[in-house]
């Protein structure tokens, strides 16, 4: 493969959806062959998959269940779009990936970190992402701004209790100590002129190492 594969990661109301959305644009602006995807999601299978998966209505749904379904869309997203785009030479930038499920499902759902990789390998087979940029921020302070962003989705995460979202956090903790070579922490609590220039510079300087 000739591209680049980054993945963007963060608990709830990090901004990294908002950060990807304004670098993709800047890429494109300097020539630089950019992907902007997201998880679940980005093709017609996954993001049907992602309706059913974040329905504030399916509450009853069952975490191995959930967990299935994250690597069914990765799956589908990946062979259909992800990596066609890497072999023609693109920046891949995505909007969640593996560590999420290893985060939310893994640790915060309680099944287990190498539980939920044991199923997603099936789903990915080797291709891991070649960086990933963590958001790192409190709850607390994720859940302010996604109480003053009115137009963000409200979605079945978000639905559950401050607890959970503080193991989600925990989770990416152990993530960031399990593959401390791949990932790297972007202080997501900062004016977001900051974070985002941060998270620039960090981008530009990988694909800067793709084209020597």
């Amino acid at each position: 493969m000739q591209g680049l594969f980054i993945t963007f990661e963060g608990p709830e109301g990090a901004g990294k959806t908002t950060i990807i959305q304004k670098l993709a644009s800047d890429l494109e602006k300097l020539g630089v062959k950019v992907l902007l995807t997201r998880e679940p999601g980005g093709i017609q299978i996954s993001e049907k998959i992602r309706h059913v998966i974040l329905d504030p209505n399916n509450t009853e749904m069952d975490a191995r269940t959930e967990a299935l379904l994250y690597a069914a869309a990765r799956r589908q997203h990946l062979v259909e779009k992800v990596v066609p785009a890497l072999n023609e030479g693109t920046i891949v930038l995505c909007d969640r990936f593996i560590d999420s499920s290893l985060a939310y499902q893994g640790y915060a759902r309680g099944l287990g970190i190498e539980e939920v990789f044991s199923i997603n390998q099936f789903a990915i087979q080797t291709l891991m992402p070649d960086k990933t940029l963590y958001f790192d921020i409190e709850p607390e302070l994720g859940f302010e701004r996604i109480g003053n962003n009115e137009g963000r989705e409200v979605n079945r995460l978000d639905l559950e209790n401050l607890d959970f979202h503080y193991k989600v956090r925990e989770g990416y903790h152990i993530l960031l100590e399990k593959f401390p070579e791949r990932m790297i922490t972007i202080d997501a609590s900062k004016q977001m002129e900051q974070v985002y220039t941060q998270t620039k510079e960090i981008v530009e300087k990988l694909i800067g190492r793709l084209h020597l």
